[in-house]
């Protein structure tokens, strides 16, 4: 039993250091997505707050209410896209499953228009 308690501890440490040598490498996940006519974009993590939020004037005639639905379902898309791209880097150095066991998802990119790619 301490044999299989100490392969599994190795196997952690070494997968542990593997994603920290690919992160290192390939530098912070971020997805962007645009309203389809472009008034809101969102720069975001796959966790976390949004890291930029653009709007344009245009959008501001969305009214307080309309703009903020639209800057919480871009942010949404955006979270997605990064989700989708951690998952895509890191399965080059972890089992998918496993990844999708600890909530990082496969997803697929939407375009502007909401359709998946």
């Amino acid at each position: 039993m301490d044999d299989d308690v100490e392969r599994a501890a190795r196997k952690v440490r070494d997968v542990e250091q593997a994603v920290s040598q690919h992160v290192t490498r390939s530098g912070p996940i971020t997805g962007r997505a645009s309203s389809p006519d472009g008034a809101v974009t969102v720069v975001a993590t796959p966790a976390g707050p949004p890291q930029e939020i653009t709007v344009s004037a245009a959008a501001l005639r969305m009214g307080p209410q309309g703009l903020a639905a639209e800057i919480m379902r871009i942010a949404e898309k955006a979270r997605r896209s990064a989700s989708t791209r951690l998952h895509q880097s890191l399965e080059r150095v972890v089992d998918p499953r496993e990844l999708t066991e600890l909530g990082i998802v496969p997803g697929q990119d939407e375009d502007e228009y909401g359709w998946r790619r």
